[in-house]
């Protein structure tokens, strides 16, 4: 299905932290953030409206994730989005495999055993732009950003302009545009990027 998200939770020491990692399925593009403390139901519903929000509709049709307690509230964020979301059988992780694969590019920045607490958020946005700059090869060595950007433009030509009296079309929102301080492009200048393996327990 044609720009389905997929995703999860990367979990830090303890199961006491976590990264939420999201995964458009047709890019590949990544977009996570750290997952704030406290109700993990709640945040997980706020965060993932906020997240998501920034994307056009057509853009966040579908999410798909594992069976986690984490997603008690997912009624809430297609009541606030439209967007449907759906479970994996028990023990199906390749029923999402694009997320899967993408947490353990992630892992390559943070360590199974880590304290996940701990971490900025420009760090987990530096480590998600690195890894959607690589060339991939189930993209024919595209990046995952260079393809959701053409996604963009695909959608900005096909969707009508917010009626301003201007009769331009309306700039898509990007990641900058909420308070996560996500990025689908390139990385944060100044930011000083985590090692890969940096983090750990």
């Amino acid at each position: 299905q044609q720009h389905r998200k997929e995703g999860d939770l990367i979990m830090g020491k303890g199961n006491r932290s976590a990264i939420v990692t999201l995964v458009e399925r047709s890019s590949r593009l990544l977009v996570a953030f750290a997952l704030r403390p406290g109700n993990r139901s709640d945040n997980m519903r706020d965060q993932l409206i906020e997240a998501l929000g920034i994307l056009p509709a057509t853009l966040r049709r579908t999410l798909t994730w594992d069976r986690g307690s984490e997603m008690a509230k997912h009624a809430e964020v297609t009541a606030a989005l439209g967007t449907l979301v759906y479970f994996c059988d028990p023990a199906s992780p390749w029923q999402r495999a694009s997320n899967e694969n993408a947490n353990g590019l992630l892992r390559q920045y943070f360590r199974k055993g880590a304290d996940l607490s701990t971490v900025e958020q420009a760090e987990v946005r530096f480590a998600a732009d690195e890894i959607n700059g690589r060339p991939r090869a189930v993209l024919d060595w595209d990046s995952a950003a260079a393809r959701f950007a053409s996604f963009q433009i695909v959608v900005a030509l096909q969707t009508k302009a917010v009626s301003n009296g201007t009769g331009k079309t309306a700039r898509l929102p990007t990641a900058g545009d909420n308070s996560l301080g996500l990025s689908t492009a390139t990385a944060t200048k100044g930011a000083t990027p985590p090692a890969p393996n940096s983090r750990r327990g």
